[in-house]
């Protein structure tokens, strides 16, 4: 049985990688750190993906789409794109000098950094 979505729209949508890698992971735990702080929204992107009905059409409404790509692979900003929607910010972190490796260990610092790229190219 299907449920609906929870999510309710919002301005700024934030769609992450969360790929099998410690980069998928920054930006995944960098997205959760800029909705926490009321930056935008995390979104589902696997929902976008799938053209699940309620996270398209909330994903309509909003006036920015944030993706952030682990790597240079851009599983993030493809899904969005072919779910029909134009990426505004975009930030991939190995850009930001993080090397991709498969131990899924970060540091608080490397996840900061994504964070300060998004707020930075959303104005903050």
């Amino acid at each position: 049985m299907a449920e609906k979505c929870t999510c309710d729209p919002a301005e700024v949508m934030i769609f992450p990688c969360a790929g099998g890698s410690n980069v998928g992971q920054i930006a995944n735990q960098a997205a959760v750190k800029l909705d926490q702080e009321g930056i935008g929204k995390l979104f589902c992107l696997a929902g976008l993906g799938g053209h699940v009905q309620s996270i398209v059409e909330s994903t309509k409404v909003a006036k920015r789409i944030v993706v952030i790509d682990g790597c240079p692979i851009a599983c993030a900003k493809a899904a969005v794109e072919h779910a029909g929607f134009p990426v505004t910010d975009y930030v991939m972190v190995t850009q930001l000098g993080v090397k991709k490796h498969h131990d899924f260990v970060w540091t608080d610092e490397e996840v900061e950094h994504v964070v300060k790229a998004v707020k930075e190219s959303l104005g903050y």
